[in-house]
């Protein structure tokens, strides 16, 4: 299955061919090719927000995973619909549906998740 790198930070340079080669070794050795794994780098004030907002704790931390694609496919369809968060207007009814359909998502799969652009304004 996929295998997505996306680099957000300056600090750590990242080689994303030999990061992929290593991710595919080690997903195959643990017996997990079959789904699609998203690796993100951000720097410690992007992670350390996640972190306060996900698992309630205001500090940064290596590594955060989750199954993120309900929530990045519910902020994608957020867009497509014509909601952004270009002003703080803007961002607030764009959070306001993001919240609402995922809130209706986590009572059906019993998730936490949270809209992606929470507190960005």
């Amino acid at each position: 299955m996929s295998l997505v790198i996306k680099n957000l930070q300056r600090v750590v340079p990242i080689r994303r061919v030999p990061l992929r080669r290593k991710m595919d070794m080690v997903r195959s050795i643990l017996g997990v090719k079959n789904f699609d794994l998203g690796i993100i780098c951000i720097d410690n004030k992007s992670i350390q927000h996640i972190n306060r907002i996900y698992r309630k704790k205001n500090v940064p931390t290596d590594v955060l995973s989750f199954p993120f694609h309900e929530v990045t496919a519910t902020h994608g369809l957020c867009h497509l619909l014509g909601f952004t968060h270009n002003s703080e207007a803007e961002w607030q009814k764009m959070y306001n549906q993001e919240k609402l359909v995922l809130e209706e998502l986590n009572r059906y799969t019993g998730s936490r998740l949270q809209p992606l652009s929470r507190g960005l304004y």
